[in-house]
């Protein structure tokens, strides 16, 4: 299966990403900003960073950068999506995704290995995980805090939308979320970083290998 990683200007954590999907067995695609052709993957990551240096407001320019007018497309299709910190605020951004990532409460760039539960495994990302499953993945940001207004929060709630909940809070998230998904699960947003907790000898192990091979097993099963 050929899952695409997008590169922005800014972007940094995308080589990261593209060996989380080779480590998981899937061939990862290296995908331009700047081409509005997906080249035929099964699957596209967002990956983390500071695209187009974070003007306006995070990932406000990438959700118009020409490759999103195909991946909105295709995420509307039904095309599997994984947006990780930055890539979470382009889909916020881009409307893929309900409510928006807002500055830390403390007002510090935090970078931690940070503890998460999974709330719902039904997603095209999470099914590798047992619901409940508690996990540690590196968490890096300074605008991580999720924010929507209580309607839209109850509704993710109301139907479980609510992909990763933090054991802590660490940066101000309202009800602790740390990722939420699409209404057919196969769009999800995740503030940790996943792509950084897939091998033993780097990060804090392999507590994030779960969701490239969620992903590639969706797609095998069509």
């Amino acid at each position: 299966m050929r899952i695409g990683v997008v590169t922005f200007p800014g972007s940094l954590d995308d080589v990261d990403a593209a060996r989380a999907v080779r480590l998981a067995g899937g061939e990862a695609v290296s995908l331009w900003h700047g081409d509005d052709d997906l080249h035929g993957v099964d699957a596209v990551v967002l990956p983390g960073g500071f695209s187009y240096g974070d003007y306006l407001r995070c990932g406000a320019i990438a959700r118009f950068a020409p490759v999103m007018t195909s991946l909105v497309a295709q995420a509307g299709r039904g095309m599997p999506v994984l947006g990780i910190c930055n890539g979470f605020q382009i889909l916020c951004e881009s409307h893929l995704l309900p409510g928006a990532l807002i500055r830390n409460d403390h007002r510090r760039f935090g970078c931690l290995d940070q503890r998460l539960r999974i709330e719902n495994n039904r997603t095209a990302w999470t099914s590798a995980y047992d619901e409940g499953a508690e996990l540690t993945i590196v968490l890096k940001n300074g605008e991580g805090a999720y924010v929507a207004d209580e309607a839209t929060l109850d509704r993710l709630e109301g139907e479980r939308r609510v992909v990763a909940r933090y054991l802590d809070n660490p940066n101000g998230s309202q009800r602790a979320i740390a990722g939420v998904t699409n209404e057919a699960g196969n769009v999800v947003g995740l503030m940790p970083h996943p792509e950084h907790a897939v091998e033993d000898l780097c990060g804090p192990g392999t507590d994030g290998l779960g969701f490239f091979t969620s992903a590639l097993k969706a797609l095998a099963s069509g």
